[in-house]
């Protein structure tokens, strides 16, 4: 995993070393909180196996908006920036082997990396593509029927179909797992 970021930004062996000891790599079990809705986030996480959900809790039911698999990275990133209570939890729902980075040194890398116009490019690239799932997603629900949202899911993030079990997957479409049951027949 630390080779795959290292590749993501083009960073020599030389280079990435200093980075990379600050890393933590973490083994935890499926539906392990990483951070709790209203907590101050304080780490970045890597994923290099597993599956790892976004939610909020909404007149007393989860309510999911977000999905990470491998080779992606997850935070509250407003909370991370702001010193402010996360508007969310993370949870883990597989067993997953994650690289945990410290507010301090998501700071420093971002310093440090930030000064390159193409690192600078990479990061900003990463935020919009974040930020336009949140505007598809909530598009959809404006837009779209829950079974065109199940279609839309099916066919731009088919491993969230195959791995995630099928409550979160209602829960994300905003259905229940009735409903779900039946869009899928």
């Amino acid at each position: 995993m630390l080779e795959w970021l290292r590749a993501q930004l083009s960073l020599s062996a030389a280079q990435w070393q200093p980075y990379a000891t600050r890393f933590t790599r973490l083994e935890v079990p499926a539906l392990t909180l990483l951070l709790r809705e209203n907590e101050i986030a304080k780490r970045a996480y890597f994923i290099e196996q597993g599956c790892v959900r976004v939610w909020f809790t909404s007149q007393g039911k989860d309510l999911t908006f977000q999905f990470f698999f491998e080779q992606q990275s997850v935070s509250s990133f407003e909370s991370f920036r702001q010193h402010t209570p996360s508007l969310f939890a993370i949870e883990t729902i597989e067993p997953s082997v994650l690289w945990s980075l410290a507010q301090e040194d998501v700071y420093q890398l971002l310093r440090e990396l930030g000064e390159s116009a193409p690192m600078r490019e990479k990061l900003a690239g990463l935020l919009f593509d974040r930020t336009r799932h949140y505007v598809e997603h909530c598009l959809s629900f404006i837009r779209d029927t829950p079974k065109e949202r199940y279609q839309h899911l099916l066919a731009t993030n088919p491993r969230v179909v195959q791995r995630v079990p099928q409550h979160y997957i209602a829960s994300y479409l905003g259905i229940s797992s009735v409903h779900l049951s039946r869009i899928k027949k």
